[in-house]
C-alpha cells in the first residue's frame, strides 16, 4: 500500500509529468485540491473514488488535520491512494506535513514532483525567474504563514534579485508597505492570475503602484528587475504579429 503525492503542475493540464499520469490512472482512490485541474480526474479509472479537499483564500472545505487523517485512512485500507495537489507537492503545498504524518502511521509515500506555479507560470509568458546579468538569486515566500505559529518567519528582508510571492494576494496592501522598507518604489511587479490556463491575466506595475491595481487570486506576484526583461520581450514580440 502506497500513498502518492502527485504534483499536478501550474493549472495546464498538459503540463502534469507522464510519470504521475501512470499513477493516476492506477488509483484506488484520489484525494485531489482545488488549483489541481479538475481534467486530470479524467485519467482515474472509473472505479476510482474521488475525494475533494480543496483549500482557497478564506475557504477550506476540509482543515489540514482531517486531511492528514483521510489519507492516513485510505492508505491504511487501499493498494494505490493518489494525493493530487497543484503544483509541486513541496513547494507551499503541504506535502510535507503530510508525509510525516502517513510515514508515522507506517505507510509508504512515493513523491512525484510537478511543476510549480512560479515556475510554470513566468516561464509561460516569457518572463526568467533569473538572468545572469539581472538576477542571479530568487527567494519564494509565502503569502499565508501558518496562523498558529507563535512567531512570524516572513519578515520581507530578503535581499535576493527576484521575489516571488505565492498567496499574497490578499494581503498585498499589507504587505507591500513592508517590502518598501527594503526595495525602491519604482521596483517592477509583475502579477500573473490564473497563470498557464485560457483565463490567464497578466498585470504589471512597480512597487509603488501595484496595490492600486485590480487583482484576484489565484495570483502569483514576480518583484524584481527581470518584469522588465517580460516587458522587453513583449514589445518585441508584438513586431512580429
Amino acid at each position: 500500500m502506497t500513498v502518492y503525492m502527485l504534483g499536478a503542475g501550474p493549472g495546464d493540464p498538459d503540463l502534469i509529468t507522464l510519470k504521475a499520469i501512470k499513477i493516476l490512472e492506477k488509483a484506488d482512490v484520489v484525494l485531489y485540491d482545488s488549483l489541481a485541474n479538475d481534467t486530470l480526474l479524467e485519467y482515474a479509472p472509473t472505479t476510482a473514488r474521488l475525494i475533494y479537499v480543496g483549500k482557497r483564500a478564506g475557504e477550506h472545505y476540509r482543515k489540514q488535520p482531517e486531511i492528514n487523517q483521510l489519507l492516513i485512512d485510505e492508505g491504511k485500507k487501499c493498494e494505490t491512494v493518489v494525493r493530487l495537489k497543484g503544483g509541486d507537492p513541496f513547494i507551499f503545498g503541504r506535502g510535507g506535513e503530510e508525509e510525516l504524518a502517513l510515514l508515522r502511521e507506517g505507510i509508504n509515500v512515493e513523491v512525484i514532483p510537478g511543476i510549480n506555479s512560479a515556475l510554470g507560470s513566468s516561464a509561460m509568458i516569457g518572463l526568467p525567474l533569473t538572468h545572469r546579468a539581472i538576477s542571479t538569486s530568487l527567494t519564494l515566500v509565502t503569502g499565508h504563514e501558518d496562523p498558529e505559529k507563535s512567531e512570524k518567519q516572513v519578515n520581507w528582508d530578503y535581499t535576493a534579485d527576484t521575489l516571488v510571492i505565492f498567496m499574497g494576494v490578499g494581503l498585498l496592501k499589507k504587505y507591500v508597505p513592508k517590502i518598501l522598507e527594503y526595495r525602491d518604489a519604482d521596483t517592477p511587479v509583475c502579477v500573473i492570475e490564473n497563470g498557464t490556463l485560457p483565463n490567464q491575466k497578466v498585470i504589471t506595475g512597480t512597487l509603488g503602484d501595484i496595490t492600486e491595481k485590480e487583482i484576484k487570486p489565484p495570483a502569483l506576484v514576480i518583484i524584481g528587475e527581470v518584469v522588465n526583461i517580460y516587458l522587453e520581450a513583449e514589445k518585441l514580440r508584438s513586431k512580429l504579429e
